[in-house]
């Protein structure tokens, strides 16, 4: 395997040299044999608990843990960095794109702040199948190539099996790693770092000086609000949006305790740390926005100009961020509720909906897909419109009714999943594996979740809503 390293060039500090710990007793219970076919992985199977533990090491490319600073929670720590991750190095796939391997609980790295550098079994699970299901939505994400168990224990609230993630990323630049080399007043390195991004996510910008600084900041921006509206279509929460896990790339990453929203509900929270719900599923914009914010602080030593003038230019950046957001939002909703062209009324239309299925507690997405399923020529009686808004449907379908049917189904399927990695199949799998060291039902389920727009031979079991997912919670599993 030939990896190339990266970020060895960005400044001195941001990144260190740190081997994997050994492993005692590897097996690979997880392998994405698609992902390795698209993205031309370099890792054979049959090499796979090897390299993916870290037990043999690139000769070209050895491992390194990444400093990066973050606001957890509102709060700033200028120096977190991977406590508990190896990045192997990079590779090229096909079209001669760059993408990153980076091992997750593979132990201690320089950054690990007395933490064991480990990762529970569980953790690590829930990863490689949301990240599967989040790519089918065909949300921006991170990828996970493996799971392989440690044969050792870790000790969280109980004492649970290990296991090591390898996940796999367009890159690692986050916006906390600019915070770092900003906080450390590293000009050159927050330089090659924007140019870094630059080259590998926005090749468009060829400008130079302010407007080049201004141009990325404004793309960071831009694929910000398309992952979060992404979220907001399909019902993810994140649970733990912090400058430190958001990627200038504006792909999806940790899913420590992310979750799915089933009951509709804005304020919706999941993450047993978030307390006051400041990354609940309706606050995710807010904190998208916010977290820009940052990003253009960090920027500021690379504009030419006083420090007046810099605020000035980079606030009116971030200030397009709501007008921006807000189109893309209105396009979200009209293409769940199949609507070709927005009008003002219909700002009614769906306040009256959101309002009855919060009220009612009724499933998102079970929702949507009945909504999706009644423009079937042939409905499937596993999606039927809930009777509580059957005084609604029927304004709502006068409203679609002057378009062709066709072309409202067209774009609600495209739009609406039928099925969502649900947050108790989540938790069953996770118990199947920490029990038996596989799970039958991933196996039945994970072609499901792959196939999420598909609205025919769904099982039921994989679309049923929880009993009660109000005291649901979901953890970060460091």
């Amino acid at each position: 395997m030939e990896l190339i390293q990266r970020y060895n060039n960005i400044s001195d500090d941001f990144l260190v040299a740190s081997k994997p710990a050994t492993v005692r007793s590897a097996e690979l219970l997880l392998w994405n044999e698609v992902l390795v076919n698209t993205l031309n992985i370099p890792v054979a199977k049959s090499d796979a608990k090897a390299i993916l533990t870290g037990s043999v090491q690139n000769v070209c490319s050895p491992s390194t843990a990444l400093a990066y600073s973050g606001h957890q929670f509102g709060h700033f720590n200028p120096t977190l960095g991977d406590g508990r991750a190896h990045l192997l190095g990079a590779f090229t796939d096909s079209n001669g794109q760059l993408f990153d391997i980076q091992l997750k609980g593979s132990g201690r790295t320089p950054f690990s702040r007395g933490g064991d550098g480990l990762c529970a079994l569980g953790p690590a699970v829930r990863e490689y199948v949301m990240s599967q299901a989040m790519a089918a939505l065909n949300v921006p994400t991170t990828h996970c190539l493996a799971v392989i168990s440690t044969g050792q224990s870790v000790i969280r609230n109980e004492v649970v099996p290990g296991a090591i993630v390898s996940r796999i990323a367009s890159s690692h630049i986050r916006v906390g790693s600019f915070q770092y080399l900003a906080v450390h007043n590293d000009t050159n390195g927050l330089r090659n770092l924007m140019d870094d991004a630059i080259a590998r996510h926005y090749p468009h910008i060829v400008s130079c000086g302010n407007t080049r600084v201004i141009e990325f900041l404004k793309a960071v921006c831009s694929a910000q609000i398309k992952l979060v509206i992404h979220w907001l279509r399909v019902g993810f929460i994140h649970g733990v949006m912090n400058t430190d896990n958001t990627l200038v790339s504006g792909e999806t990453i940790d899913y420590g305790p992310c979750a799915m929203m089933e009951r509709f509900d804005f304020n919706q929270v999941f993450s047993s740390i978030d307390k006051q719900g400041r990354y609940a599923f309706g606050n995710q914009p807010n904190m998208a926005n916010w977290n820009c914010a940052r990003l253009a602080e960090s920027l500021m030593p690379l504009i030419d100009s006083d420090e007046e003038s810099a605020l000035q230019m980079l606030s009116a950046a971030i200030a397009e961020f709501s007008a921006e957001f807000n189109e893309a939002y209105q396009d979200m909703w009209a293409s769940k509720l199949g609507i070709l062209v927005w009008q003002d009324s219909d700002n009614e239309l769906l306040s009256e909906l959101l309002s009855e299925m919060n009220s009612k507690q009724l499933d998102y997405t079970n929702t949507f897909a009945a909504l999706t399923n009644a423009m079937e020529v042939k409905s499937d009686a596993l999606f039927l419109v809930p009777s509580e808004l059957d005084s609604w449907i029927v304004k709502w379908q006068l409203r679609v009714s002057e378009y062709e049917r066709s072309d409202v189904l067209q774009r609600m399927k495209i739009t609406n999943p039928s099925v969502i990695p649900r947050n108790q199949l989540i938790e069953k799998v996770i118990a199947e594996f920490n029990e038996l060291g596989h799970s039958p039902l991933l196996t039945k389920w994970l072609p499901i979740l792959n196939s999420p727009y598909n609205y025919k031979s769904v099982p039921d079991q994989f679309v049923n809503t929880a009993n009660s997912d109000t005291s649901y919670q979901t953890f970060c599993g460091t």
